[in-house]
């Protein structure tokens, strides 16, 4: 017999919520950020030097990450350094491989 893993199924608002986090992260360069952005926190030039890709498109990504509260976005003089604001990504990026028998 299987183990019940939820005990009562989710709401509609909840539904939509979890909804919008898989779409959010369901784009292959944010979850590169994603990845990026747990070793530390980082500009938008090192990210784009990291990742390969132009500085428009990290800002592009990392602004749809930072309205969704993936990420957070903190100045110090006149640069913009992004970290982690919401740890549980790691947890569902976890289960995802996990499901997928991807191993770290």
């Amino acid at each position: 017999m299987s183990q019940k893993l939820i005990t009562a199924p989710p709401s509609n608002d909840q539904i939509l919520q979890m909804a919008t986090r898989l779409r959010v992260l369901g784009e292959p360069l944010r979850l590169r950020l994603v990845h990026q952005l747990l070793q530390g926190e980082f500009n938008v030039t090192a990210l784009s030097v990291q990742l390969g890709t132009t500085q428009p498109n990290i800002s592009k990504h990392l602004k749809v990450l930072q309205q969704n509260g993936i990420v957070t976005r903190r100045t110090h003089k006149s640069s913009a350094f992004y970290g982690i604001a919401d740890r549980s990504v790691v947890t569902l990026c976890d289960t995802v491989r996990t499901g997928l028998g991807i191993s770290a």
